[in-house]
């Protein structure tokens, strides 16, 4: 034993110099790297300059040639590599780029789980080195505000702490690869009506408790090198030329180094925008040359209206960009469509899906008893790679439900198809969603004819990519192409119906709830979406995806519907609820949701117990570690997500009944049982003062909460801070 022990040793102390040699160099490369930069800075000139500060095509930006400076190309990635364009956004028509499609944003907050958001991050950074793409316009986070919102399906949830830890390891997944993650849109992004002119008045508190956390932590933690300015207007400023949001809190409290970018099209002065922190001007038009960045800022250099100092301090920013990505030393290779790949979008969409009801116990199937299934919908059928006015991917495969589930049964099991509804939606350009066509009566009764012949339907529902959209909103929570009259009609026709809804977004799916026994929640979710879906299906998966929103009973109890706070007047609207969104909003206001967040079923059970601390009383400086005992006591191994929130009675200020502040996802073979530990700093439950301008945490008690859900709380515990 002792001779193996002795090389062990060694090579932990080995790794551990290696370690610290690396660190301290990276302390020494700093200032070295920052020397370096102002050395180039010196030799260009004000022309030279100005071309690096503003797009010289879609997605690219020019270099230096004379001085060996690459230019910087970008690429959208909420869903994968997109295509390349030509001008006019036309596909470049290559055969060279095919990219993995990856599951959509809240599918992939779904999983509750950050290990595959670096996962995530880090292939999709390999796929972008594969293609030059050095900047990937990805992780976008907004907060879930309304569910309306065009873009939901992109984003993540409505939580900030939920947000922030997925944005964090998305970003150092990026990353990883030298590309530069470009998080997004800052800030208060949260619809899509009016976008680009809308002023968003909001507190203090709130933006600081509720819209900038995702973002510092992805700046602060993640150090991510890149950012883009949003559309919108915040307090009357627009977001790309917003002194008190790009200088004093991005650049100065924050100590960002790296770029801020526009959106779009989404700059809208020369003098202001330059001196108020935007970096880079992007835009999708020609005649590059008339940018606010470009001949107007040189003229305004020369003017004396912008100062020489900084333009300065703009190149340097996209020379530290371009050394840390298109310029680094040694850069990894990058992949294209790697098996790996394909395994990380399998367990993002294995780990997204969610049951939201299964009384009948039909889930898992038991195949032995099925002969003949019907699969209905759209859906089952639809792909999701490409669709609506936003990014895509021109996918290398993607695999559908239908597909997906004839390749798992084909062989034991006689499938036949319907398609019930058209899914057919063309509509860009335009705030809010014009209305779908109803249901067609010969489709539904193909449908229902199928549906009676077979021992089992699979209804697959809900929106696609055309109809959630970036550029508008949805005008309700209604189930788009007359899908309930589909569902009511395949139900009554086979009391073996299973509802499977695909969508990225809440929608009215109460009378479904109300009527139907077996409900599935999936999404636009990646290359191997039907191969996750069949495997969850049939058992081989269990569910454990949680949702990261909360599914109304009605629109008008979301608290941005109900204070009649969305889309706003006159190009203004007020975040009258302040920090009281999703969650928050329906849990202290004691509001029924269809849908809770957090919420999911397994095909086993979970018990709790034995919630504690390690202590009982805490200081500001320290961290509460708590301790809960979770058993499954089912039949199937699973994973469970234990949500940890916490409750602060009598506060001197509006506090939410509850919020999340840690959670851990953990797998737990059948009959066995874990304790999981959470840490949860106690600097975090502070809250924002706007008198001082201060984080401040209260003394006083608080209740720790356990469970599955924000409404399905397990076990309880108290503790001090001094």
């Amino acid at each position: 034993m002792k001779t193996r022990i002795l090389p062990c040793l060694m090579l932990i102390a080995l790794l551990s110099a290696a370690t610290n040699m690396q660190a301290q160099t990276k302390t020494k490369s700093a200032p070295a790297l920052d020397a370096k930069i102002d050395a180039i800075v010196k030799k260009l000139t004000l022309e030279e300059k100005i071309s690096m500060l503003h797009a010289n095509g879609i997605f690219s930006t020019a270099g230096v040639e004379r001085l060996g400076i690459s230019g910087l190309m970008t690429d959208d990635g909420p869903l994968g590599v997109r295509e390349d364009v030509k001008e006019g956004w036309g596909s470049a028509n290559l055969t060279t780029d095919s990219a993995t499609f990856f599951p959509n944003g809240s599918a992939l907050a779904a999983t509750w789980n950050p290990e595959l958001a670096y996962r995530f991050g880090h292939d999709m950074g390999e796929e972008a080195r594969a293609r030059k793409k050095y900047i990937m316009l990805a992780p976008a986070f907004n907060i879930a505000r309304t569910p309306l919102c065009g873009r939901t399906y992109e984003y993540y949830s409505e939580d900030p702490f939920l947000n922030s830890r997925l944005a964090v390891q998305a970003v150092k997944g990026i990353q990883s690869q030298n590309i530069a993650a470009c998080v997004k849109h800052f800030v208060v992004n949260n619809q899509e009506v009016e976008r680009g002119r809308v002023n968003v008045n909001v507190d203090e508190r709130t933006l600081r408790e509720i819209y900038l956390p995702a973002f510092k932590a992805s700046i602060m933690e993640g150090n991510a090198w890149t950012i883009m300015s949003a559309y919108n207007k915040l307090r009357g400023v627009y977001c790309s030329e917003n002194d008190y949001l790009l200088n004093k809190v991005l650049k100065g409290e924050w100590k960002f180094k790296g770029i801020v970018i526009s959106d779009w099209g989404g700059t809208h002065s020369t003098v202001a925008a330059a001196n108020n922190g935007l970096d880079l001007e992007m835009g999708s038009g020609p005649k590059y040359d008339k940018y606010f960045f470009a001949t107007k800022l040189l003229d305004s250099v020369k003017s004396g209206k912008v100062s020489m100092k900084v333009i300065d301090e703009k190149v340097h920013r996209i020379l530290w960009v371009l050394y840390h990505t298109a310029m680094s030393v040694n850069p990894p290779a990058g992949k294209m469509n790697t098996p790996a790949h394909s395994k990380t979008v399998y367990d993002i969409a294995a780990e997204s899906i969610v049951l939201l009801k299964n009384d009948k116990n039909l889930l898992p199937l038991n195949t032995s008893s099925i002969k003949s299934l019907a699969v209905i919908g759209d859906n089952a059928t639809h792909t999701f790679h490409l669709g609506g006015f936003g990014a895509g991917v021109k996918a290398k495969y993607e695999v559908t439900p239908l597909a997906g589930l004839q390749s798992r049964l084909g062989k034991t099991v006689d499938i036949k198809f319907a398609q019930g509804y058209s899914g057919m939606y063309r509509q860009h350009g335009a705030n809010v969603n014009a209305p779908t066509k109803p249901a067609d009566s010969a489709m539904v009764a193909e449908a229902v004819a199928l549906a009676k012949s077979t021992d089992m339907a699979i209804l697959f529902i809900g929106g696609n990519r055309d109809y959630e959209s970036e550029g508008s909103d949805r005008k309700d929570l209604s189930l788009p192409f007359g899908e309930q009259t589909l569902v009511d009609a395949v139900t009554a026709a086979n009391q073996n119906t299973i509802v499977v809804v695909v969508g990225g977004a809440p929608y009215d799916i109460g009378k479904i709830k109300e009527n139907n026994h077996t409900i599935v929640w999936s999404w636009y979710n990646g290359s191997e979406n039907g191969n996750a879906l069949a495997d969850m299906l049939l058992g081989k998966i269990n569910p454990s995806g949680r949702l990261p929103f909360t599914f109304p009973a009605e629109l008008k109890d979301s608290p941005a519907h109900a204070l009649d706070a969305y889309p706003g007047e006159n190009l203004q609207v007020d975040y009258k609820e302040g920090i009281l969104v999703g969650y928050r909003w329906f849990d202290t206001k004691k509001i029924e949701p269809l849908y809770c967040f957090g919420y999911g079923l397994s095909y086993t059970g979970y018990k709790y117990s034995g919630l504690k601390t390690a202590k009982k009383t805490y200081n500001t400086g320290e961290n509460i570690t708590a301790t809960v005992t979770i058993k499954n006591t089912g039949k199937y191994a699973g994973k469970e997500t234990v949500q940890l929130y916490v409750s602060k009675d009598g506060s001197a200020v509006e506090r939410p009944e509850k919020e999340l502040k840690a959670f851990k996802k953990v797998l737990i073979p059948a009959g066995q049982t874990a304790n999981v530990t959470v840490s949860i700093p106690v600097k975090n439950l502070a809250y924002y003062d706007v008198k001082t301008s201060k984080w401040v945490v209260e003394p006083g008690k608080y209740k720790l909460l356990a469970g599955s859900s924000s409404r399905d709380i397990k076990e309880t515990e108290t503790i001090n801070v001094n």
